[in-house]
């Protein structure tokens, strides 16, 4: 009979004017008076808007909320609306206090199966739908090609020493403004070995830059320290504050990524090799999928596609569809920030409130990572893990990994054999106890105290012998599924609400044609990897030299490093920006070659002194006519005391976590409940002098041991992706500079290595200063010194000024 009564409805909806005008009036006299009365409370404007469903417009049902459009005109079978008042289903039923009458259950049918006419529109003032105009979106500056700017004249051609100088000149010329004057040597050289590597220079560094007139003598320096390892150290950070890179996996129960540390190396690596930028591009995205020529090559392309997994994935979760699709939206996400400086993140439910990219753009790149593995669920009930690869050998690899399994089962044999012999003696001391007598028994409780937990230690080391056995090196990677295909549309971002499929492919407004065809059984990742590689790509270049001149300069020429959209700040030298980028490209992607350039122009060598009629004209030095002052960041306040204190350990990487001592890593039982996850009951004794960028990066907890110093001094949250970091000044700082043992620690140990080497009381002040703040004593400092010093006693007197110096602003700032 139902099915009778909608076929008739069906046919009446070829409806002449008349009957359309009878719908309307329909709607208007029996369907909006209930809709007002039964549902506005709950789903209108002007109350709330539950489930993303509003019904007080004709717009609102149509495009619906969480489940999709709440009404399909003329089908009551597939309209979420006549479901949810019919009580046909428990999850779906509305309103929720008690089922509509009958009668209006048959109005609300009637409705639909006209066609559900509505005569309400937008009322005036409300904001219209937003439709996404490409074309016009190109016009914007970011989105338009890089054009290869030249230099512009300037009237003190002499001031200039790189093309970069005369654009900054100019500008300042233009507004009647003159550059500070150039730094000092010693500022200077403190300056560029901070920014390079991340550590001050020593006093052998000093005394050979100052005494050397050579006309090279900057390049130099610049050269030195662009060779030495310390500058992949310190980029590397910079890259990884991108990434959301940690040792854990997700936040929950300090799973440990175990592997987590080749990706770390890989970069530091592509730093110091100076790997092309377009190359560096490419192996993080669909590494995987790229040829190679050696085993190495190719364990590097496997390792780079950490970059996709290595962010805050969340691993423990029922709803393994939504984890998934979660998962792809930080894939997405992490690209679009990492690479091109565009928040598309927002774009999974709507198109761009304010940027031409438009949803469907969002699941064109979404599909590429939907067709990616990247995550499996695992033996332990709710939980999943990121994927590992294996990497491939080299035959020495081989031999030597080999060679440490043997190690390995022979100690793992012993364990057993102990294991063994204990048990079966508690077992002979367990019967005999019993019969003992009062004066017999003590020595049998004596020995049984001592196997007791001794048979626990022996179970857990090879438990732990056996889990982290020699085997073939692996890395968290991704890789294609057996099966790519397009993805649809998730209305609201909900998976199980599904709107149209979307064709592979990238987003448009940056785009200059068609993206190449993708393969068959290929996700698109490669020629992902292709389009935001590209030399002509408008984003990618610009955003890279940006975030290098915002390291080097402490603000970018676009200061929204992270975001080049409407709603950014616009480049303060747009000329500039397009000829480094120009020049980045040109140069073969080379950042090193870039930040040769940068850090030997006289820009950079600017004092960052005050100029009363400049900070009138231009407060936030936006034109550049001095050097910012910048805090050091965490890693290099705590690097660098240990540089200067002389205990500053080198590290040839390799694993973060202190996974090798047994009683660090827990749930290693093949049916255990939960999976295996750190506890960081004791440390590595190495691990308080190695550089910041080698110590174990954790979500969920503050940092371990003397890593503490990150959590004070805004170390880049690692559930984010930033490429600028905040920097505050609080009051938890001060007070960790004066009770931190770590501080104080460094402190006594540049003391007394400042005592024992040199015994003279003034040259040792001078020593102080130059290893500290890398600069000379002044007359008035030496008199304030020594008086401070004469005051307390021999043996606290250096160390108490030692710790005053690394707790200074002059220490902290790089000026």
């Amino acid at each position: 009979m139902k099915r009778t009564f909608q076929s008739l409805v069906a046919a009446s909806l070829l409806l002449s004017p008349a009957r359309a005008e009878d719908g309307l009036a329909f709607f208007e006299d029996k369907v909006l008076p209930l809709l007002q009365q039964r549902c506005y409370e709950c789903h209108s404007h002007e109350k709330k808007i539950k489930g993303g469903l509003a019904l007080d417009l004709k717009s609102g049902w149509q495009t619906g909320g969480d489940n999709g459009p709440a009404i399909i005109p003329g089908d009551l079978t597939k309209s979420h609306l006549i479901k949810a008042v019919r009580y046909t289903d428990p999850e779906m039923e509305m309103p929720p206090k008690a089922k509509m009458p009958a009668g209006e259950i048959e109005l609300l049918e009637k409705w639909v199966a006209m066609g559900a006419p509505d005569s309400r529109v937008a009322k005036t003032g409300d904001k219209q739908a937003r439709t996404i105009d490409i074309e016009a979106g190109k016009k914007f500056w970011a989105f338009q090609p890089v054009h290869d700017a030249q230099a512009p004249a300037v009237k003190d051609a002499s001031w200039a020493l790189d093309p970069v100088d005369r654009f900054i000149l100019a500008k300042l010329e233009g507004v009647g403004l003159k550059p500070a004057a150039e730094a000092d040597r010693h500022t200077w050289l403190r300056r560029v070995s901070l920014d390079l590597t991340g550590l001050p220079p020593s006093p052998q560094d000093i005394e050979r830059f100052t005494a050397d007139t050579s006309p090279n003598a900057y390049e130099k320096v610049v050269d030195r320290l662009l060779q030495s390892k310390a500058f992949g150290e310190r980029w590397a950070r910079h890259w990884l504050d991108l990434t959301g890179y940690a040792d854990q996996i997700g936040t929950s129960n300090d799973v440990f990524a175990e592997h987590a540390w080749r990706y770390r190396d890989y970069v530091i690596t592509a730093f110091n090799t100076d790997k092309p930028f377009d190359r560096f591009i490419r192996e993080q995205i669909a590494g995987d999928l790229l040829p190679a020529a050696t085993p190495q090559e190719r364990a590097a392309n496997l390792i780079a596609t950490g970059f996709l997994v290595l962010g805050d994935v969340e691993i423990v979760a029922v709803d393994k569809l939504k984890m998934e699709v979660d998962l792809v939206d930080q894939q997405v996400t992490k690209v679009g920030t990492a690479f091109l400086g565009m928040t598309l993140g927002c774009v999974r439910c709507h198109d761009h409130k304010f940027d031409p990219i438009a949803q469907t753009d969002y699941y064109a790149m979404a599909g590429m990572f939907r067709s990616t593995d990247s995550t499996h669920k695992t033996d332990n009930g709710v939980w999943s893990c990121v994927n590992k690869t294996e990497l491939p050998e080299t035959v020495e690899q081989k031999v030597e990994r080999e060679k440490r399994l043997t190690t390995n089962d022979s100690k793992i044999n012993d364990l057993k054999a102990e294991l063994e012999a204990s048990e079966k003696e508690k077992a002979v001391l367990d019967v005999k106890i019993k019969t003992a007598n009062k004066h017999s028994k003590p020595p049998i409780v004596k020995r049984l105290q001592e196997l007791t937990p001794r048979i626990k230690v022996l179970q857990k080391d090879i438990q732990h012998s056996e889990f982290f056995a020699p085997a073939v090196p692996k890395a968290f990677a991704v890789h294609d599924r057996e099966q790519p295909t397009d993805m649809r549309i998730t209305i609201r971002g909900n998976p199980y609400a599904l709107g149209d499929m979307v064709k592979r492919g990238v987003m448009r407004v940056a785009s200059w044609g068609e993206l190449p065809p993708i393969p068959e059984r290929e996700s698109g990742r490669v020629q992902l990897a292709d389009w935001i590689a590209d030399a002509r790509h408008p984003l990618t270049a610009r955003v890279t030299v940006n975030r290098i001149w915002q390291k080097l300069f402490g603000e970018g020429l676009v200061r929204t490093v992270d975001y080049f959209g409407v709603r950014g700040e616009a480049p303060s030298h747009p000329e500039l920006l397009d000829h480094l980028a120009m020049r980045f490209v040109r140069g073969g992607w080379s950042q090193k070659q870039l930040i040769r350039s940068l850090v030997l122009s006289r820009a950079y060598r600017m004092s960052s002194a005050h100029d009363a009629l400049a900070m009138q004209r231009d407060p936030d030095n936006r034109l550049l006519w001095r050097m910012n002052r910048q805090r050091l960041d965490a890693e290099a306040i705590r690097d660098a005391m240990l540089a200067i204190s002389g205990k500053l350990t080198l590290s040839q990487g390799g694993p973060a976590l202190p996974l090798e001592f047994p009683e660090n890593a827990v749930n290693l039982a093949p049916k255990a409940v939960n999976p295996p996850a750190i506890l960081f009951k004791k440390h590595r004794p190495v691990h308080d002098y190695e550089r910041t960028v080698y110590l174990p990066v954790i979500r969920s907890a503050g940092q371990p041991g003397s890593a503490k110093l990150r959590d004070v001094f805004d170390f880049a949250q690692p559930a984010n992706f930033t490429g600028k970091r905040a920097e505050t000044a609080v009051p938890t700082q001060a007070l960790f500079l004066i009770n931190s043992d770590m501080l104080r620690s460094r402190a006594t140990e540049l003391a007394k290595d400042l005592c024992e080497s040199t015994p003279n009381a003034g040259a040792r002040l001078e020593a102080l200063w130059l290893r500290v703040l890398n600069r000379p004593i002044t007359s008035t400092e030496r008199d304030e010194a020594n008086q401070f010093i004469h005051s307390l006693t021999a043996e606290s007197a250096w160390i108490e000024l030692s710790h005053a110096l690394l707790s200074s602003n002059e220490f902290l700032l790089r000026l």
